[in-house]
């Protein structure tokens, strides 16, 4: 398990490196929901999400052999850029695996960055894949199995903990989950700092790893069919399935139709433009406000921004939201 020790060793290596996003107090969102609500705004990160803590992390943790290597990582989008554009940045060649499903914006970011980028039929290849170019001979640097990333990802948690407003604290706080490296570290962090705190997790419909991992016992592969790409992980690992297990109260399941109109309700209200990966936060917290009651202090990791207008209006006309 990942601990509090293991998160402020990662942020004093990555500090320097990535930026001290924001933990704002939203009007926009408290008046939407009815309830006091606190947003840490991931999307401002470099790379437009959280992931390059976790990328930054484990490149500066690699040996001088593994960083001639070169390394290769499998993304939905996120995590194929922050590798990217922090290996380019010190100066480690990087190879990112990608599904043709990913969006063109995610690809077009990690080829600028100087990666080199392959595309596969789907993220079950992709995951295959990657594994084939790690036993050849590249450094893998994997989204979520890996205790670095994750307590790279947890530096966001320490964050939140450290910078809330006095008298704002959330008494619960959601986290997006795609292979769970990010509610792995921050719910550590967390229980740490505010251990009172109740810590949700969130995913799509058809990108349900973690979830159905928790109703099984343990991961196992899942069927992969949300449009939120940067949720869809065919599999969680033991590692983010222990801590999720251990140290999250919830994982709760919303529809991509929901999760598209999160989005579009964080655009209007919280005047930030974010993914659905980013906007399923907010059907949950209706899920939470029911089942918590009264009293509820709501903290939001709204942890990435990198979508296209075209594509979220493209989404919002699919639903009918527009």
């Amino acid at each position: 398990m990942i601990g509090i020790s293991d998160i402020e060793a990662a942020a004093a290596r990555i500090a320097g490196h990535v930026v001290r996003t924001p933990t704002v107090p939203s009007p926009g969102l408290t008046a939407l929901l009815g309830v006091p609500v606190t947003a840490k705004l991931e999307l401002l990160q470099r790379t437009g999400s959280f992931k390059v803590r976790g990328a930054t992390a484990k490149l500066l943790s690699l040996s001088e052999a593994e960083r001639a290597a070169g390394v290769v990582a499998v993304s939905g989008g996120n995590h194929g850029i922050a590798l990217a554009v922090m290996a380019a940045a010190l100066d480690v060649k990087a190879t990112v695996v990608m599904p043709r499903t990913a969006p063109a914006r995610s690809i077009g970011l990690a080829e600028a960055a100087g990666a080199s980028v392959r595309l596969t039929d789907g993220m079950d290849s992709a995951f295959e894949l990657v594994l084939r170019l790690r036993d050849e001979g590249l450094t893998l640097v994997h989204p979520f199995d890996d205790p670095v990333v994750i307590a790279g990802q947890g530096t966001v948690g320490l964050e939140f903990a450290d910078d809330v407003e006095d008298g704002t604290e959330p008494t619960d706080v959601i986290v997006s989950i795609g292979g769970g490296g990010l509610i792995a570290g921050v719910a550590a962090a967390l229980r740490a700092r505010r251990p009172d705190v109740r810590v949700w997790g969130v995913e799509t419909e058809g990108a349900e790893a973690m979830s159905a991992a928790l109703k099984a016992g343990g991961p196992l592969q899942v069927p992969v069919s949300s449009l939120v790409t940067t949720l869809s992980a065919p599999a969680v690992s033991r590692l983010t399935y222990d801590h999720v297990s251990a140290l999250v109260d919830d994982v709760l399941v919303v529809p991509d139709r929901d999760a598209v109109q999160g989005s579009l309700d964080l655009a209007e209200h919280a005047k930030v433009w974010a993914e659905p990966a980013a906007g399923c936060l907010l059907p949950a917290a209706r899920q939470v406000l029911t089942r918590v009651g009264d009293g509820v202090r709501l903290g939001l990791v709204v942890c990435g921004g990198n979508t296209t207008p075209r594509e979220l209006t493209g989404w919002g006309e699919r639903f009918g939201l527009m």
